[in-house]
């Protein structure tokens, strides 16, 4: 189970009332690569996959793929704001080591694919 704080859900009601389309998903998934052998990724998306696991908040639709949420279950979606940045982030149970960036990480079973910081990942897990 993947929760979402009141804080995101605040943030992409903002982020989705700026968008063209109505009746959007907010897409959270993982890729290959990073320096850490997982990436996380955001994105909207307009329908759900077969496989996609649907997590409602009212107005907020969250999707996420079955292969990441593998990866994700038990991990918390929050909207932090600090002096240095301002963003999503992502609280993950399962990652054993991150990245000083904090948007890639490796599990105890699973380390992924490493890349060089800064390098895209090509596909979702």
């Amino acid at each position: 189970m993947i929760t979402v704080t009141d804080r995101a859900v605040s943030k992409l009601k903002e982020l989705l009332a700026e968008q063209d389309e109505s009746n959007l998903y907010f897409r959270v998934f993982i890729t290959r690569g990073g320096c850490d052998g997982f990436s996380y990724g955001m994105t909207f998306d307009s329908a759900p996959e077969a496989d996609d696991q649907v997590i409602d908040r009212g107005d907020v639709r969250v999707l996420v793929d079955k292969a990441s949420l593998r990866l994700l279950d038990g991990s918390e979606i929050d909207y932090v704001t600090s002096v240095a940045a301002e963003g999503f982030a992502i609280r993950n149970p399962n990652a054993v080591r991150t990245c000083g960036c904090g948007h890639s990480f490796q599990t105890r079973d699973e380390v992924g694919e490493a890349k060089p910081c800064g390098e895209e990942a090509d596909a979702r897990t």
